[in-house]
């Protein structure tokens, strides 16, 4: 194998949500370290990119996602595998990796069929899916796959625990030019037109979602208003595959109930997903990240909110755990909304901006191009070792247990467990 590998990169999504910018991310580093990149992505016409990119960036036809998430589940994993089939073919990757389970079912259908030897799946979280088909991609994707990787011990333990699978911990990472504390003249037009108007402004990123505690963050700061009148809460992103509506449907009916007003200029601002140009200017603009989620990957807009400055707010629950610590983050419990009421107030002490005057050392820690190095390292054990094909089928269902998603623990499954 020559020094540079060829390798291509699968994400779900050309909207920035963590695992696509863990794949942008982690594309750049590649790329910038010698590796020849390609970057694969559903997209419908049109569509780009949320961030351009040095490497090769290839879009995934697809039409427009249906309001039903598992006919559109399938028609993005077949347009993976009809764009994929005739590229590996004429292509030899040395390494196909797929950052999700749309990807990842689409690879174990290409290996499946003897066009590819294998590949590597990283599994940022598992979703919790009452939907059996749904639960059954997930399962496949992580199975079918010849190396595992996550981003967390968290998550390295529940593949054990729940699947069996030995995943190696790959890191996230933060780019320390991109995320700072300097000032920029993008800054103040930003707040012009998000109606920033001066009070400390809490910004949560990921849309309204379940796992993003969502309800209880805007109940906390609805607990914080008396106190501090000029407070806003500005709620980011939420670009998802996955059908929130009821969630939505009732952070709605909290938020008429509040008397909190809405919309640019008032105290709540949902901004939806906004441009990557952006996102530096709303940290810098942030008083405070609320990070309360219920289950996460890792977080990785802690480390980006932290390099440039902001004081951060996250769950007393693992993987924040695992990286932060009492200088870096206030903590909260995320099922109880005082407590994060009373962080949220915490974090606006000045001593915590103070401590953040320099990037801390978690940030310098987490580094893209570590991240990229330790991937590469892993792909050549891979790349080395004997092709498995796959045992699971392209029409692979559930066993007749409890996923996962019904919160009871799987019975370990009779395949081969994945070492390294």
């Amino acid at each position: 194998m020559s020094e540079s590998l060829r390798i291509g990169l699968l994400t779900h999504s050309v909207n920035p949500r963590g695992g696509v910018v863990h794949t942008v991310e982690l594309a750049q580093a590649l790329h910038a370290q010698g590796h020849d990149v390609t970057v694969f992505a559903p997209a419908v016409d049109g569509q780009r990119l949320f961030r351009s990119v040095d490497c090769r960036f290839e879009p995934v036809p697809v039409g427009p996602a249906s309001g039903d998430v598992v006919d559109m589940a399938r028609s993005r994993i077949a347009a993976f595998v009809a764009h994929l089939s005739p590229r590996v073919e004429r292509s030899r990757f040395d390494v196909l990796h797929a950052q999700d389970g749309l990807g990842a079912n689409a690879l174990a259908t290409l290996q499946q069929r003897g066009l590819i030897a294998g590949f590597v799946r990283t599994v940022h979280h598992l979703d919790l899916f009452a939907d059996p088909q749904l639960a059954a991609w997930q399962t496949r994707g992580v199975l079918a796959a010849r190396g595992v990787l996550c981003v967390s011990r968290l998550w390295q333990q529940r593949l054990q625990d729940e699947l069996g699978v030995q995943a190696r911990c790959v890191n996230n990472g933060v780019d320390l030019t991109r995320y700072s504390r300097r000032p920029d003249a993008h800054d103040s037009a930003l707040a012009q037109r998000l109606g920033l108007r001066g009070g400390p402004v809490f910004v949560a990123v990921g849309g309204v979602e379940a796992r993003k505690n969502t309800r209880r963050v805007l109940q906390a700061f609805a607990l914080l208003k008396p106190a501090l009148p000029q407070a806003q809460l500005l709620i980011t992103g939420g670009a998802s595959l996955l059908d929130h509506a009821d969630y939505v449907h009732a952070f709605r009916d909290d938020l008429r109930d509040s008397g909190l007003s809405e919309g640019a200029g008032g105290d709540v601002v949902i901004t939806g997903v906004l441009d990557d140009a952006d996102m530096p200017s709303l940290f810098r603009l942030a008083d405070v990240l609320v990070m309360a989620s219920t289950r996460e990957g890792f977080g990785l807009v802690v480390l980006e909110a932290l390099a440039s400055g902001t004081p951060v707010v996250a769950s007393r629950i693992a993987p924040f755990t695992e990286y932060l610590d009492d200088d870096t983050a206030r903590w909260a419990d995320p099922l109880d909304t005082a407590s994060i009421a009373q962080a949220m107030q915490q974090a606006l002490d000045p001593a915590r901006a103070a401590l953040l005057r320099t990037p801390p050392a978690v940030c310098h820690r987490y580094s893209w191009a570590a991240s990229a190095a330790r991937h590469v390292d892993l792909y050549r054990a891979l790349c080395i070792a004997p092709a498995r094909q796959s045992k699971l089928p392209e029409d692979f269902t559930c066993p007749p247990c409890t996923s996962p998603s019904a919160g009871r623990t799987r019975p370990k499954p009779a395949v081969t467990r994945h070492r390294w």
